[in-house]
């Protein structure tokens, strides 16, 4: 038996004959609904006034308030919804996704604002609906199984499973009625609901070989030794030179996402092997990479920061949501490029990220939204939701708006050469191919078609006169953006989002010596520790959200945190201290490192699990192995243990880095492609991190001098240590050769030390960056 009975069972579902008629549809359940302030609905159309309501309606997720007032009877996932299964006999239905999904908005509007459908539904299942940001160890589970036993995965995700939360059929997007080439909604339901009266048994019994076979092939196989970083690395580099675009950067032909996690590793690469032809192909493949998104049409050129993807392989034409987490990773990925070349146009990309993230994303308390929906409507008078409405531009708006001639360049209007530099056209330029659904006829995605050089010489301007006209088109663009309707804003905060938000202002505030991007990464840090983390407990919570009111506010039983929330959490606060020098950070980072220990800890198979045993609602502890959109929660916790230990000097820390890089070894040794963050921490566990120790005034210039040294260097396996005037503090208690390193003659003195011991003493910053890159 293996996952493939899935695919077969799915197919005889799908093969069988529609019943004839329903037995007794129940209407479902509906409340009358006394409030004002109700949510609505949003996915598609503007929200029309309705008495409707499911349990949803209690929730705090914006994703399940969307679904709060459709005819079918949801229940949010949790023991109400298990027990009516249980009790009436019937297969749970469970849709996962989340607010910004476009397709999860199609498949409301189809089928779940079906009445007819939701009749069925009603009937014959109990249905669940899940946010996968909110519980992304339910998402897992089920996700693991669709892909095992269908052609892919994504999002909606559609899941049905027995009362006992077993999965026996699962798919994703379904249109709600048969089309030539796929089954609707409404024959599936149909097709299992009667599988599920008149052939229950062969379901059980197939959904039970089912779970056993994942729960065996989900399982890691411990190697005997560390694997090494010469086997790792290169490895992992050729796999991305053979993805690799070499006329568009990225590494996939379409569509094409970011992926900040191989721009790391490539970088961290070249910090190891500068000098080798390798070393020089991996720097260029990130920042042609970086370049080319930041022309192109995944860059908000208008109102800054980062669409989701790209659907084409030129970086064209983007799937428009934004999510915070691509915000923080690729501040921190242009940042470090600023770091290696100095070029201004790195350092211009992540400001404008960070920007965009203070201006868009930012509660009043301090923490920081998850997303910005695609979908928007294309004025007030609207109906429908169009993807892109409120980014996309027609040529016509665009000569009103700019209608300004620029004398020097021969009578040509601002409109003239922002089209030209922009690849703006007077019929659009998204093509038919590109742009199934209609929503983007006659508009315009701006992406950079030409070089700043090109542009200059065709319409005879310098450089710094082009860039001045260039600011000034988009700063008009952006005004007259601020009267479309908005993109609704998931206001559901997430901790480990948060934690990579925090390393992105951090970083980025030490590398460009700005305190505000710092002071910010302080505020969402104290935010975190006000409403996420439970100091009695020593837990995190997964989720807050914002009020009425801006007011921050938490469901009423709050969702612990799991495994990625503590590991990006502790990354964030490692960065905020090397930023900001202040203990108190390093310090709670070490103690939600010893609670992420308790907590998610194989000591058996080693390495961490995603959840804790504490939730029996899920049926299998899983341990995430692929960095892709976002990290993995083992691969960013390898690395933070050596950190860890490196300000602790707590060697179990090392041991247990070295355990969690064996469980995956033999994923490392094959396909490190997969987790090129976690090859970046098995070179670190190979090659130790040095400590860079600063002993100084803070505040005094030459302490100062050096600070901006440091930070100004690409060094991606260091830790930071700061040593001031006082004589004791948490680094001093944890570190006794701390006391052994003072200042040389009364100026700030900087040290490399590695392996317990200690280079000569450096004063002028001049001599630091030799001692880094060494």
């Amino acid at each position: 038996m293996n996952v493939m009975e899935g695919k077969i069972l799915y197919n005889l579902i799908s093969r069988m004959p529609v019943m004839k008629k329903w037995i007794s549809i129940e209407r479902p359940r509906r409340f009358l609904l006394w409030r004002n302030h109700i949510k609505m609905a949003t996915g598609g159309r503007r929200p029309t006034i309705t008495v409707h309501a499911n349990s949803l309606i209690n929730e705090k997720s914006p994703y399940l308030l969307q679904h709060a007032h459709n005819p079918v009877d949801w229940f949010p996932w949790g023991p109400e919804a298990f027990e009516k299964a249980k009790k009436e006999g019937k297969p749970i239905f469970l849709s996962v996704g989340y607010s910004t999904c476009h397709w999860c908005h199609v498949m409301e509007r189809e089928s779940f604002e079906n009445e007819d459908i939701g009749l069925i539904m009603n009937q014959h299942f109990v249905s669940i609906k899940v946010d996968r940001e909110e519980r992304p160890d339910v998402d897992k589970v089920y996700m693991t199984f669709v892909q095992a036993t269908s052609s892919g995965g994504g999002w909606p995700m559609s899941v049905w499973m027995t009362p006992d939360l077993r999965p026996f059929v699962g798919g994703t997007y379904f249109p709600p009625e048969d089309g030539p080439h796929s089954i609707g909604f409404r024959t599936v339901l149909l097709r299992i609901a009667d599988q599920w009266e008149n052939n229950k048994d062969s379901l059980l019994e197939n959904s039970e070989r089912i779970f056993a076979t994942l729960q065996s092939s989900t399982a890691l196989k411990v190697a005997e030794r560390l694997p090494s970083h010469n086997d790792v690395a290169p490895k992992c580099f050729q796999q991305l030179v053979d993805m690799y675009d070499d006329e568009y950067g990225g590494f996939a032909d379409f569509p094409k996402f970011p992926t900040p996690v191989i721009i790391r590793f490539l970088f961290s690469l070249w910090a190891i092997r500068r000098t080798s032809p390798e070393g020089t192909e991996a720097q260029q493949m990130a920042l042609h990479t970086l370049k080319m998104m930041a022309g192109g049409g995944i860059h908000d050129i208008v109102g800054w920061g980062f669409h989701r993807y790209s659907t084409d392989k030129s970086w064209h034409l983007p799937h428009f949501e934004k999510m915070l987490y691509d915000q923080a990773q690729l501040s921190v990925a242009y940042a470090e490029a600023f770091q290696i070349t100095g070029e201004e146009l790195f350092a211009d990309v992540a400001m404008d990220i960070l920007n965009y993230v203070s201006r868009d994303m930012t509660n009043e308390s301090g923490g920081f939204y998850s997303a910005e929906d695609a979908d928007s409507y294309p004025t007030s008078q609207s109906t429908e939701k169009k993807e892109g409405a409120f980014c996309v531009w027609t040529a016509a708006e665009i000569r009103d708006l700019l209608p300004d001639v620029v004398p020097e360049a021969i009578g040509k209007t601002m409109a003239d050469i922002l089209m030209y530099y922009y690849g703006v056209k007077e019929e659009g330029n998204v093509s038919q191919a590109q742009d199934p659904r209609g929503e983007l006829v006659g508009k315009n995605v701006l992406i950079q078609r030409y070089s700043l050089e090109l542009t200059a010489a065709r319409f005879h301007l310098d450089l710094g006169h082009l860039n001045t006209i260039l600011s000034s088109c988009r700063e008009k663009l952006f005004e007259a953006r601020k009267s479309r309707p908005k993109p609704d804003l998931d206001t559901k905060m997430v901790a480990s989002w948060i934690g990579l938000m925090i390393s992105g202002f951090a970083r980025s505030g030490a590398i460009f010596g700005k305190k505000d991007y710092v002071k910010q990464a302080v505020n969402a840090a104290t935010f975190l520790q006000e409403h996420m983390f439970n100091a009695y407990s020593g837990k995190l919570l997964r989720t807050c959200y914002q009020g009425v009111q801006n007011n921050v506010e938490q469901i009423s039983v709050p969702i612990t945190g799991f495994l990625e929330d503590y590991a990006f959490v502790i990354q964030g606060l490692f960065d905020l201290y090397e930023a900001s020098l202040d203990e108190r950070w390093l310090q709670w980072a070490i103690q939600l490192q010893k609670t992420q220990d308790q907590l998610f800890w194989d000591t058996d198979g080693f390495g961490y699990f995603s959840s804790d045993p504490s939730d029996g609602s899920i049926i299998l502890r899983l341990k995430d192995d692929q960095d892709g959109a976002e990290p993995s929660g083992n691969s960013i916790a390898a690395m933070n243990l050596l950190r860890a230990a490196a300000y602790t000097r707590n060697s179990d820390w090392i041991k247990k880095a070295e355990k969690l890089l064996t469980a995956f070894s033999e994923r490392l040794l094959k396909i490190p492609v997969s987790l090129p963050e976690m090859a970046r921490a098995v070179v670190a566990c190979n090659l130790t991190l040095k400590q860079v120790v600063i002993c100084g005034k803070q505040d005094a210039h030459d302490t100062q001098a050096l600070l901006k040294t440091v930070h100004s260097i690409y060094t991606p396996y260091k830790v930071l240590i700061f040593v001031g005037e006082n004589q004791t503090g948490f680094l001093k208690e944890n570190l006794p050769f701390l006391a052994s390193l003072e200042r040389k003659d009364g100026k700030a003195t900087a040290y490399i030390c590695e392996k317990f011991s200690c280079s000569l003493p450096v004063t002028d910053s001049k001599d630091l960056p030799k001692l880094l890159q060494s």
